[in-house]
């Protein structure tokens, strides 16, 4: 059965930057079970110090300090963050600043939101080689997107902003990129900005044309990868080691049809720096939609695309429930959010040139329109810094320092 793990005392409130603290937390999962998931699995280095991270985040292990309301004398005590990547808790601060600074690019034109999904029959072969096959991912959907803007739009390059995500709503391993398209671009000769015509379908190109064109490109990429050797086979894939399977495997997967997702275009720039602040530093699981953890068992609930996106529960053992959460740890370094076309480092001169076509010659005026649209992930970070009973001002009174537990 499981047993918590050592101590580590639980942060007294909610951390700085949170609004209301769910009553459980993936934290709770690792505290209970995660010694017994380690006795039974064979965890990474990199998903090891995740969940210690997750563990010790806003608890007396990372130390903290202690504010006083300068009206009403209310005291607050706030714990510092893991500032992990994978942790549920540490995600708003750096979604804020990442929007922030990215919002300032955006264009006045309408942005399409298109999802680029790999067949499920990659997960073990991804599994040994997911830095090597994330970065095709990404590579492939966008020299798809590429080749559509210069066969379908006559333009050089689309303004892409492409999320990886790698699970789906059970945990289990769904690894597909969200892409976030500008619907128009620098046109061949450069002389003008070409828009999407109104008149063309409003999914920006037709998705069983983008699905083909994907799904080629990585099947020929992935061929390339064999051939020269790049490739590691172990656990569920070694029997790809041998060369008839090995062609049978990638003619299974040349011969399916891979999902390619569209949505209709966002209505306006702050609808894009809403989807932005969603999807960019999003996780496997979030804490708010923990139902029960406790008696070795975590329940959650989640949605049924395949029943009409009705919502519904799920239980798990906890530690297959942390066994699924971990599959999504991302290698050490790995870049989960990347641009391409307009936004590319390389190009940044012909994002300048489509802000001089399109009356915009400011960077920052975009950014100034969609703060003042009211977004909800613009919300002004010194709220954190007002006294929740009197609105007064929170001035730190006391550091504390971090706080050793007991590993015995």
């Amino acid at each position: 059965m499981c047993g918590p793990l050592p101590a580590v005392a639980a942060a007294a409130g909610a951390g700085e930057g949170e609004r209301v603290r769910p009553p459980y937390e993936v934290a709770d999962v690792v505290r209970e079970c995660g010694a017994e998931f380690l006795d039974r699995y064979r965890p990474s280095g990199e998903q090891r110090r995740v969940l210690r991270a997750i563990e010790r985040c806003r608890t007396a292990a990372l130390g903290g300090h202690r504010r006083e309301c300068e009206v009403c004398g209310h005291e607050h005590t706030a714990y510092n963050s893991c500032a992990n990547r994978h942790c549920p808790k540490c995600q708003g601060k750096e979604r804020r600043e990442w929007v922030e600074a990215e919002v300032g690019r955006l264009l006045p034109v309408d942005y399409f939101h298109i999802v680029f999904t790999l067949s499920h029959d990659l997960n073990p072969l991804i599994r040994v080689n997911r830095s090597l096959l994330y970065g095709l991912l990404f590579r492939a959907a966008a020299a798809t997107l590429r080749e559509f803007a210069h066969t379908r739009l006559a333009v050089q390059d689309l303004a892409v902003t492409a999320v990886l995500h790698t699970w789906g709503q059970t945990l289990t391993e769904h690894v597909h990129v969200h892409c976030l398209v500008s619907g128009g671009g620098l046109s061949l000769d450069g002389e003008s900005f070409r828009r999407v015509p109104k008149r063309r379908r409003p999914f920006l190109f037709p998705v069983k044309a983008l699905s083909r064109s994907f799904r080629d490109r990585f099947v020929a990429e992935l061929r390339r990868l064999h051939r020269g050797g790049e490739l590691r086979f172990a656990g569920q894939s070694a029997y790809l080691t041998q060369p008839a399977c090995w062609e049978t495997f990638l003619e299974k997967l040349q011969w399916q049809d891979w999902v390619v997702y569209a949505k209709p275009p966002f209505g306006s720039p702050s609808q894009v720096l809403k989807y932005l602040g969603r999807y960019t530093h999003r996780i496997a699981i979030s804490n708010h939609r923990l139902l029960f953890v406790g008696n070795g068992v975590v329940r959650f609930r989640y949605y049924d695309y395949a029943d009409g996106k009705r919502t519904k529960e799920m239980t798990l053992a906890a530690p297959e429930f942390l066994r699924r959460f971990l599959l999504h740890v991302l290698p050490s370094g790995f870049m989960r959010i990347r641009h391409y076309g307009l936004l590319a480092n390389a190009n940044r001169e012909k994002l300048k040139r489509c802000r001089e076509l399109l009356g915009l010659p400011v960077a920052d005026e975009l950014k100034t329109e969609a703060t003042l649209s009211g977004s909800e992930d613009t919300v002004a970070p010194n709220s954190a810094n007002r006294c929740p009973l009197c609105g007064g001002r929170l001035r730190v009174v006391e550091i504390l320092r971090p706080q050793p537990h007991d590993t015995s």
